[in-house]
């Protein structure tokens, strides 16, 4: 079973993406001292360059940046086979209900209001992490099952053929 090995440890790539420089600064100093592996950029263009060189394990994504917002960004990230099913949590100032709602509808996972208590992005963070490691591992193990039935299946087939030579 191949599970990406930052997941299972505290050193967790994360990507964090944001216009404002003091946000970016706080969560990478935050995040960093808790052990994980940090990446701040400050735009979307960059963050999609940031995500395609070196998936991370999780996407801390502000909503209002200039040239492309938190959401194409996120919908760029669904559109890409190789990184769709990376985990995004908007961290945003925008508090209206259909702002949230546009973020997980953008597929986003999680939304975290601006301000943020540090305690919550750290608890939100780790809880996708884990739900990610899971799901990781789950559709690893579906893989490994279809396999041996289909192999189990292939067998029986050619012991029936086999069989049937015998007969005839």
């Amino acid at each position: 079973m191949v599970v990406n090995q930052s997941l299972l440890s505290r050193n967790a790539n994360i990507l964090a993406v944001d216009d404002t420089v003091e946000n970016l600064v706080l969560l990478t100093s935050l995040l960093k001292q808790s052990g994980y592996v940090v990446r701040p950029v400050p735009n979307g263009r960059l963050a999609l360059q940031a995500a395609r060189n070196e998936k991370p394990d999780v996407i801390l994504l502000d909503i209002t940046m200039p040239e492309m917002d938190g959401y194409e960004v996120c919908a760029n990230l669904k559109n890409d086979p190789e990184l769709k099913d990376i985990p995004v949590l908007f961290i945003s100032a925008l508090d209206q209900t259909a702002d949230k709602l546009k973020a997980f509808e953008m597929g986003g996972v999680d939304y975290i209001s601006k301000p943020f208590q540090f305690e919550e992005v750290k608890a939100r963070v780790e809880t996708h992490l884990k739900l990610h490691r899971l799901q990781v591992s789950l559709e690893e193990q579906v893989r490994e099952q279809v396999q041996e039935i289909t192999e189990a299946q292939m067998s029986m087939i050619f012991g029936l053929a086999k069989l049937a030579e015998v007969r005839d």
